[in-house]
């Protein structure tokens, strides 16, 4: 993956690895986030846990087959067969949502109501699905049909029912430490037993958008805890970087590390309640 790396433990186990890389536009950076992989394995930890679904994880955050040199930023994780769909839900209108609202009055097939804007909340939760693009291509949105054509109706219903469950109570997580969740990607597998189990990472500042609820103003692009930051510096005036040129971004300051890198651990400090601190000390002591 952009940001994972996959190792086989056995017939029945793989090692899923977050390393510190970053992605945006569709291009890995140079330059890594100091402790990024860490903070998402914490930040899927802490929603593994708090949420009762079934997820592929088969042991501790300190398990034994994790070796050291990847301690705090590696699963144990079942093997599944996973399903083609990144499963997207959203809270609020903003980014390709938007601007495909704007062309068509719909996301993904789903109408929704007229004079929405930036950041506007939305009704309810929509789910809207997206193809898993290879690297070095975009994900495609697709409406809920093409999810029933590929899948059955039977699965896609249970997909879209599972994701805006899994969705709203992690929202309210969010919102219990001040915190907006305004729209996230899901991926799910199967088991051997055909039933659905909530895979790869969750709820992290990669697969989020997080907004402080405290400057939350509809109309107006949010402050985020994810990695929005990077993608804003990359299109600013400083970076002198277009992203439609086709060239590869230039390298982050250290600034602009350091900001994200603060940022993710805010995210993870407030809504879990825990210290990133003792996530690195909790794994380091095994």
């Amino acid at each position: 993956g952009k940001v994972r790396e996959i190792y086989e433990i056995d017939q029945d186990t793989l090692l899923m690895v977050a390393t510190d890389r970053i992605s945006a536009y569709d291009f890995i950076l140079d330059s890594p986030i100091p402790d990024k992989g860490r903070i998402l394995t914490a930040m899927s930890d802490f929603f593994f846990a708090a949420l009762d679904v079934p997820n592929h994880l088969a042991g501790p955050a300190d398990d034994p087959r994790i070796p050291e040199s990847v301690l705090g930023r590696a699963q144990v994780c079942r093997k599944l067969d996973m399903l083609p769909f990144e499963c997207v839900v959203r809270g609020y209108l903003t980014g390709s949502g938007l601007k495909e609202y704007r062309n068509t009055g719909e996301v993904c097939g789903v109408e929704l109501p007229e004079g929405l804007t930036e950041a506007s909340k939305l009704p309810e939760p929509i789910f809207t699905p997206a193809t898993k693009a290879e690297i070095g291509d975009h994900d495609e949105n697709v409406p809920f049909s093409r999810v029933v054509n590929d899948l059955g109706a039977e699965r896609a219903e249970e997909l879209r029912r599972a994701s805006i469950e899994i969705y709203t109570r992690a929202a309210e997580i969010a919102a219990e430490h001040g915190i907006i969740l305004a729209d996230t990607k899901f991926e799910f597998g199967l088991d051997a037993e055909g039933t659905l189990v909530l895979a790869d990472e969750v709820l992290t500042p990669d697969s989020s958008r997080y907004w402080p609820l405290d400057s939350y103003e509809v109309g107006k692009v949010q402050p985020s805890f994810d990695k929005q930051y990077v993608r804003n510096w990359l299109t600013g005036t400083k970076s002198g970087w277009d992203p439609a040129d086709g060239t590869p971004p230039p390298e982050l300051p250290g600034s602009v590390l350091e900001a994200t890198r603060e940022r993710y651990v805010e995210a993870y400090e407030r809504i879990s309640g825990k210290r990133f601190a003792d996530w690195i000390g909790t794994c380091s002591d095994r």
